[in-house]
């Protein structure tokens, strides 16, 4: 199955609610009740079970106020209640007794900026279409954000809305692009998978040998492709699933292949946020000289700030022509994005840098939670190095099994993306989110052991 289904200015600036105190945007609203343990570790019901069933062993845990470099703002984990009315794909497309960890969306509650935009705008009735504007406020919202998180000069009027990022991407490779071949790295995002067929055009395999100490775009192999005639590169920058974050030195490389042969590259960056510590930063590819003239951008706040359904992603196209192309295509060609989405995206963009830093911390401790528990549970699983996003790339090969997602639905009652899903054929591999609270992690993990060891 796949990864995700496939399916003027909007938002004014709004006067923030006053803040909660940290200790009380974090008290978890669940049945059960934490208990304060000694050095600010909290204890608390793991996830996914009720009071009839046995209880699990418990990890003490640092507390999250503790990781977030800046106190103001805290990240709250939802109950599983909470969770299957906010996330119906994630968490309602499997029976109650199942801990999901497959869709890329988190379990974490919106930033309450977003919260409030949202809440001020539906009651003000904001349900219409939206006014189609390109650049404008969403424009100004992305510019300053990008500038604030990358460094990345972004011109408003080079920021384009569409429907969402797999949306963005189809419309430049269909606008774009020449008919011919689409060079994809391999493993790759499953929607993207199909999108070369899907705009008439034929996709070519740049495959990453799962046995790389590193996952890196072989740049001799991306140079014979061009040679034997592919046109366009989709990159996934930082990578999904490899959770890679792509230097700028290796994009440099890139850059100037595509440049020798007079293709295009577009370019998926809706993971840009998520660098997590002790990474090298995101450099959009934009940013790079000799650029502007062959590529665009494909972004959104939506993974980071968890507003999937909410409809509203950007292209960025620096060059005006393209921009001209992109702006003048029929409504039947860009998917409308919503008003709401606009909403959203502008107060994730221009009040939410905070909480997208607490976050960060969030993820990274569970990155570095997850190493331990695998370590401790699953010692023959090898994980990629997760430098960005909340998906890690597991190589379970040493337990045995092809499927080891459907072996750990059966047996464990845990859902993970399977690996032939990125790549098709691959054995042993699953795509593992992260982006949950510790005590359910730990509990994934555990039933992974349970069923795979």
């Amino acid at each position: 199955m796949a990864d995700e289904p496939r399916r003027g200015t909007h938002g004014r600036r709004h006067r923030p609610r006053a803040r909660p105190s940290p200790r009380a945007v974090h008290r978890r609203r669940d049945r059960g009740r934490d208990r304060a343990l000694p050095g600010g570790e909290v204890d608390r019901p793991v996830a996914g079970h009720d009071d009839r069933d046995p209880p699990p062993r418990r990890r003490r845990t640092r507390n999250p106020l503790d990781l977030a470099p800046r106190l103001g703002l805290v990240i709250v984990d939802r109950t599983d209640e909470e969770l299957r009315y906010a996330l119906p794909c994630k968490w309602g497309l499997v029976e109650e007794d199942v801990l999901p960890a497959w869709v890329a969306e988190s379990d974490y509650a919106w930033a309450p900026p977003i919260a409030a935009a949202l809440a001020d705008a539906v009651a003000r009735g904001l349900t219409g279409y939206p006014d189609f504007e390109v650049g404008g406020a969403l424009g100004e919202a992305y510019a300053g954000f990008a500038l604030r998180q990358f460094g990345h000069e972004v011109d408003p009027a080079a920021v384009i809305p569409t429907a969402d990022v797999t949306a963005g991407v189809r419309l430049a490779l269909d606008i774009l692009s020449e008919p011919g071949p689409v060079i994809m790295p391999i493993p790759g995002y499953p929607p993207q998978l199909s999108i070369a067929q899907v705009t008439g055009r034929q996709r070519v395999d740049l495959v990453v040998d799962p046995d790389a100490e590193r996952a890196e775009i072989d740049l001799d192999a991306l140079d014979r492709l061009f040679a034997d005639g592919a046109l366009t590169l989709l990159l996934t920058q930082p990578h999904n699933p490899w959770g890679r974050v792509f230097t700028r030195s290796e994009l440099e490389g890139i850059r100037d292949v595509v440049r020798r042969h007079g293709a295009r590259v577009v370019s998926d960056e809706i993971h840009a946020p998520l660098v997590l510590d002790g990474s090298p930063p995101h450099t959009p590819y934009l940013s790079l000289d000799g650029t502007a003239d062959h590529a665009v951008a494909v972004v959104a706040g939506s993974k980071a700030f968890n507003t999937q359904g909410l409809k509203c992603a950007q292209i960025l196209a620096p060059d005006p022509a393209t921009r001209d192309l992109l702006r003048d295509v029929p409504m039947a060609r860009n998917d409308s994005w919503s008003p709401l989405g606009v909403t959203a995206a502008i107060a994730a963009y221009t009040e939410c840098d905070d909480w997208l830093d607490a976050l960060r911390a969030r993820l990274s401790a569970q990155r570095d939670l997850l190493v331990d528990l695998l370590a401790e549970h699953l010692p023959e699983a090898r994980m990629r190095p997760l430098e960005a996003t909340y998906l890690a790339w597991i190589d379970l090969r040493g337990y045995g099994h092809d499927d080891p997602a459907a072996v750990a639905l059966e047996h464990g009652r845990v859902r993970l993306s399977p690996g032939h899903d990125y790549q098709p054929g691959l054995p042993g591999h699953v795509r593992l989110n992260i982006a949950t609270s510790p005590e359910r992690l730990t509990e994934i993990v555990r039933r992974m052991a349970k069923a795979l060891a």
